[in-house]
């Protein structure tokens, strides 16, 4: 982090200077712990599953890392004054049940009065250091596997604007409160070369720091890329958060759209993801492998949606 001197420790294993997921920090020769923490203000209207999303995206960071979560600690800001007691307590039953699905134990927390309601946890995971998947390993050649549907920032955003119906909002509340934990053990199972949970950057955001300081580039097709019914028309109509925009405007330098790639895939490849699937490269044998696996599981909708490519270094292409 530019302007502050960061102590050196070597058996800080991932840590400021890179762009992955969380950090990691070696404890033996055998045993690493994975360290991450996020939250935020709701997506959803039921306090409930707004526990769950939270949870289920808190955890992410150690499944992209292919870790086990083993503990985690709530994070609460909470307008007590304005707002009923018994909200927090149904956005913390949500979190607890997630939790406890996770076979995760909540050793405790912290909360603060504050007007705007948020709410996430710091999660604690365990890995072998030797076993640590990092977002930065693909290799020319890989295929790249999404595990779950994009859309989720923009269907978000309608919700806010009560223009979701509720198919629409129990497809994409379930889908956000659905771990990464089976996907994650998987990956392991079949042998990756890297891996990131796709949320706030977008898909493409994301993506890009797969590359970024390596020496390859990726192609996305984006006919393949699984979508959320519904997004589609919400970004044709500008129902799109601004989150996606500042996220186009960051990566600018670096995507490029091909003729023929329709005008709302950047808003889509763009949309900051809550609680979104895993992004992995692996090679093309071990990806069917892998993809006929999440299929089986909770992740019906995974698909391959790209590949690493040797040229052009530093650059995302974004073809039909």
């Amino acid at each position: 982090m530019r302007g502050l001197e960061i102590p050196h420790d070597p058996n800080l294993i991932v840590g400021f200077d890179s762009f992955d997921d969380a950090g990691v920090y070696r404890l033996t020769d055998d045993l690493a712990i994975i360290q991450t923490v996020d939250f935020f203000t709701p997506v959803v209207d039921n306090p409930y599953d707004f526990g769950r999303i939270a949870a289920a995206n808190a955890l992410g960071d150690v499944y992209a890392m292919g870790g086990k979560p083993v503990t985690a600690m709530n994070l609460v800001c909470f307008p007590s004054r304005t707002m009923d007691i018994a909200i927090l307590r149904d956005i913390l039953r949500g979190g607890m049940d997630k939790l406890h699905e996770a076979e995760v134990t909540l050793v405790g927390g912290h909360s603060v009065d504050d007007p705007e309601l948020k709410y996430g946890l710091s999660v604690t995971g365990v890995i072998h250091p030797c076993k640590i998947v990092l977002n930065s390993g693909a290799v020319p050649g890989d295929s790249l596997i999404l595990t779950k549907p994009l859309g989720t920032g923009i269907i978000n955003t309608a919700i806010k604007a009560d223009m979701a119906d509720e198919k629409t909002v129990g497809t994409v509340t379930e889908q956000m409160a659905t771990l990464n934990r089976r996907a994650s053990q998987l990956m392991q199972e079949v042998g990756v070369h890297a891996c990131t949970d796709v949320t706030g950057f977008g898909l493409l955001g994301h993506a890009c720091e797969m590359i970024q300081n390596n020496s390859i580039g990726i192609a996305i097709y984006c006919s393949a890329v699984p979508i959320f019914a519904g997004s589609i028309e919400f970004a044709r109509m500008g129902v799109v958060p601004g989150g996606a925009f500042r996220n186009k405007a960051f990566r600018a330098a670096v995507v490029e759209f091909a003729a023929g790639v329709p005008q709302w895939a950047p808003d889509i490849l763009f949309d900051p993801q809550t609680s979104g699937g895993l992004l992995i490269s692996t090679s093309p044998e071990k990806a069917k492998v892998l993809l006929e696996k999440l299929h089986y599981t909770d992740h019906r909708e995974a698909a391959i949606i790209g590949e690493i490519v040797a040229e052009p270094k530093g650059k995302i292409c974004v073809v039909e």
